[in-house]
This record gives C-alpha cells, sequence and structure tokens, in this order.
C-alpha cells in the first residue's frame, strides 16, 4: 500500500511532460493499493513481536516483491516495449542501486520513465528496510530484526541512537539533506532541473542510472564532474560517521576512523596509478584531464555508483580488470554502496598479520583492535565467512553465466558489476545488458540482491534449518 504512494511522483512528471506514461503509472498505482488493501484488511488487527528469523523473510520478501511490482510500469507502458524479464532486471538493479541497465538510447525515453528509474535508486538507497523501520513500530511490530539483516557491514549491532526507530530516521534524515545539497550543486553547476534531481538521487544512492546514454560525459563539465566525486564519495561513506560529524559538529571525526582514511587513501593510489596508465598510452590530452578522469572513475566504480566520463572498458592494458576488482571492494560500512567493503579489508589485512606474529611468537596472546577497541572474535569469524561465501558464490556465478555461452570477459564484468552492486561492466555488457540472454539476466537479478543483502541474508532462507521448527 505505501509502495503505490512511490507512483506518484512519476505521475506528476508525465502531468508536465506529456510524454505518454499516464496510463503506465496510475494502473500501477491503483494494482499496488488494492492488492496491498486485500492482503492487509484480513491481517490488520493481528500483532506479534517479530522474531530474528522473521526478519530475514521479511527483508528477502520487500526486495523481491517489490521489484514485482516495481517491474509493473516497465512492462505496461507503451514506448519503449519491455519484457517482464527486462522489467524486473530493470527494476532490481535500481532498487538495490545497482545500475545496471537494459535500456538504450535514454535521450528518446519519456522524462516519467527516467525520473521513475531515479526514483527507485533514491528508495533503495539507504534500504527501503530502514524506511520501514521507523514505520513498523507504529504496527507494533520490532524492526531492530529488519534494520540487523539488510544493514550493510560486519558491525550489524551497532546503532546510532538508543531507539532503531531514531537511527533509522537519523539515517534518513542524513540522506535526503545530502540529495537535497547534491541537486543544488549540479542546478548551480549548470544542469536543468529536471537533470539535477534525477543525478542526486543516482550521485548519493550511488546508484548509476543514467538519464543520457553518454552518462557524465553529456555535460561535458569539469565542475559537474568535481562536485560528482565529492557527493559519490559521501555517498559511499559510513553514515554514521556522518551522523557523529554533524552531531558533534567536527570534521576531524571523518579522519579519525580508520575505515574512512583506508577508503581515501586507496582511491588516491588506484587514481595515480591509472592516471599514470593513461598518461603513458596517450589516452587524453592534457595530465590535469588524465587525473580528473582517473579520480571520477575509480571514485564511481569504487563507490559502486558506475557513472562514466570516458568509459574504461576501452582504456589499455589491465586498467579495465582492475576496475571491476575495485568494484568488488566497494565503499565503507553502513554506506549506500556495495562490495566487500573497505572495513573488511582492513579487518582481512590485520588478520594476516596477526597469523604472521603468531608463527614468530606462538604463545603470545594477539589480538585484533580497530578504532582502539579489542574486535571480539565472532566478529572475525563472521568476516571470514562473509569473504569465503563472496568468493564461492563469485566464482559459481561466473562459471553459471559462462554456461549459458557468453564468453569469460562479460560473465567476469557482469558478475562483478552485478554483485558489488557497480552497474559499469566491461565485455559485450560495458555498455548496456541488453543483449545478454534471458538466462543470464535471471542469474545476474539474484546476484544483485545477494550483493545488496550481502549474500548470508539470502543463504539463511535458502537453508533447510530456517524451515525447521
Amino acid at each position: 500500500m505505501l509502495f503505490s504512494l512511490s507512483m506518484l511522483p512519476p505521475i506528476g512528471v508525465e502531468l508536465y511532460y506529456r510524454d505518454g506514461g499516464l496510463y503506465a503509472f496510475v494502473s500501477t498505482f491503483f494494482l499496488c493499493l488494492i492488492i496491498g488493501c486485500l492482503i492487509w484488511l484480513p491481517n490488520r488487527n493481528t500483532t506479534q513481536e517479530l522474531k530474528a528469523r522473521d526478519g530475514f523473510c521479511i527483508v528477502v520478501l520487500f526486495w523481491t516483491v517489490l521489484s514485482f511490482f516495481g517491474a509493473l510500469p516497465l512492462v505496461i507502458i507503451v514506448r519503449p516495449v519491455i519484457s517482464m524479464t527486462d522489467a524486473i532486471f530493470e527494476t532490481m538493479s535500481g532498487l538495490t542501486t545497482t545500475g545496471a541497465t537494459i535500456l538504450s538510447n535514454l535521450n528518446q525515453l519519456p522524462h516519467s520513465l527516467l525520473y521513475y528509474r531515479q526514483q527507485l535508486q533514491f528508495l533503495g538507497g539507504m534500504g527501503i528496510i530502514v524506511l520501514a523501520v521507523a514505520v513498523l513500530p507504529m504496527l507494533r511490530i520490532g524492526g531492530l530484526q529488519l534494520y540487523q539483516a539488510e544493514t550493510p557491514g560486519p558491525m550489524k549491532e551497532s546503532k546510532l541512537t538508543p531507539r532503531i526507530t531514531s537511527t533509522a530516521k537519523a539515517l534518513w534524515y542524513i540522506y535526503v539533506g545530502l540529495v537535497i545539497v547534491c541537486c543544488l550543486s549540479y542546478w548551480f553547476a549548470g544542469m536543468n532541473l529536471f537533470d539535477a534531481v534525477s543525478e542526486s538521487f543516482s550521485t548519493i544512492s550511488t546508484g548509476g542510472f543514467n538519464i543520457h546514454d553518454s552518462s557524465f560525459a553529456f555535460y561535458h563539465s569539469k565542475t559537474i564532474d568535481i562536485i560528482a566525486i565529492v557527493f559519490m564519495l559521501l555517498g559511499g561513506t559510513n553514515f554514521s560517521l556522518h551522523f557523529i560529524a554533524l552531531q558533534q559538529r567536527k570534521l576531524r571525526q571523518y579522519w579519525s576512523d580508520s575505515e574512512f582514511r583506508a577508503y581515501v587513501f586507496l582511491y588516491i593510489i588506484f587514481a595515480l596509478i591509472i592516471a599514470g596508465v593513461l598518461y603513458l598510452h596517450h589516452v587524453s590530452h592534457g595530465v590535469g584531464h588524465q587525473i580528473l578522469q582517473s579520480f571520477f572513475a575509480v571514485v564511481s566504480v569504487g563507490t559502486t555508483t558506475g557513472f562514466t566520463d570516458d568509459h574504461f572498458a576501452h582504456w589499455p592494458t589491465f586498467v579495465p580488470i582492475l576496475m571491476m576488482l575495485i568494484a568488488v571492494i566497494g565503499g565503507c560500512a553502513s554506506s549506500t554502496s556495495g562490495g566487500v567493503k573497505i572495513i573488511r579489508l582492513l579487518l582481512l589485512y590485520k588478520q594476516c598479520a596477526r597469523e604472521i606474529k603468531r608463527l614468530i611468537h606462538p604463545r603470545a596472546v594477539l589480538q585484533i583492535k580497530f578504532s582502539k577497541q579489542i574486535l571480539p572474535e565472532h566478529i572475525m569469524q563472521a568476516m571470514w565467512g562473509f569473504i569465503a561465501a563472496f568468493l564461492v558464490l563469485y566464482a559459481l556465478l561466473i562459471l553459471a553465466v559462462m554456461a549459458t555461452g557468453i564468453d569469460f570477459t562479460t560473465a567476469f564484468g557482469a558478475v562483478s558489476a552485478t554483485i558489488s552492486n557497480t552497474g559499469a561492466s566491461i565485455g559485450k555488457t560495458a555498455s548496456n545488458f541488453k543483449h545478454i540472454n534471458t538466462t543470464s539476466k535471471w542469474l545476474l537479478t539474484f546476484a544483485m540482491l545477494a550483493g545488496r543483502l550481502e549474500i548470508f541474508t539470502i543463504l539463511v532462507i535458502f537453508s533447510p534449518e530456517y524451515w525447521r521448527k
């Protein structure tokens, strides 16, 4: 019922531009509203406290069910003609802020459809479940289980405020505030209002859906590129840091965080390496332009946004492969970005360093510290479990996509782009995912969902133990 309200803004855009999408969004509005009412009415007086296992089921159902209902406007709309598979792929890509698309000729699409795609990313950016956490307590249903199941990152027990509803609201206030500031910045830099709103949705959510075929190259503006870099970095930063910095009004809170320092340092190193390759191969004119291109590409892919200014798939030597590996690393925990997350790389490094010291000093009691705190062993075990599950699923998906007849480069790029929620790819999916086969699209749709929910939420549902009483 609540999701039906998300059809109202695209209806408003259609009424302004008169581009032929009215019937699709109006009919979807009533379908969602009526079906939601039919499900809600028989159960409206039922009150039952959620258990931990219920949280997993509801989270997965939120993403899957809303992806199916969110696909309806794309199927119903007259222009362009979109199949159900393509519509679900596009909707899942939007809600998981992946940004992989099956659409082409974006400049010729209805404004209402373009806006709707961007809005899907906005809703998915901080997670539909986090929004639901602020609403569910009013229905006398606990929300902590949902928050822990959806929140990206290894330290799911931490909350910004004592009450989970206050945490959800704090996250959304920060998120919406960043979107507004980003929108105004784009607007002042020369974008028209429609573009500024649409691109700000995509930037802060680190979604990456474009409204122009040439992505950010359409604007031919270094100022806009720099604004995008700044806000992509903010979108990929741990939102707890935003909250603390705002609460204490101290910017140094960012630099005091180990993950944020590693986040910035890694991106600078990667960008300088790629700028060096571009310089040696004379990819573009001017050292300054090469450095800006490199930083834009690294930040875009590293934060799993997926914007392009000059598509890296055509850059020389090892750069396209390196970019896909950067995408898999991702941004910070508790941010809108996907990937493995910087914090897990830091913990992996600390764990390796501890094992080396243990070989030298077998009897020493060695503990791992992060931000001056000793980490419990269960966090380290969870980190190892996640990385193992991620790598196994990553390899299996590449093999499964290749089994459908797709070459290795395309399969590697497509799986990397979807499981990390980046969207930007290499090979035959460098521009879009339109021409790959139907089976691969469903496999990649699953990869998007698994990547967004950090794999274990999905694996729990498939576990036989979960269904035993």
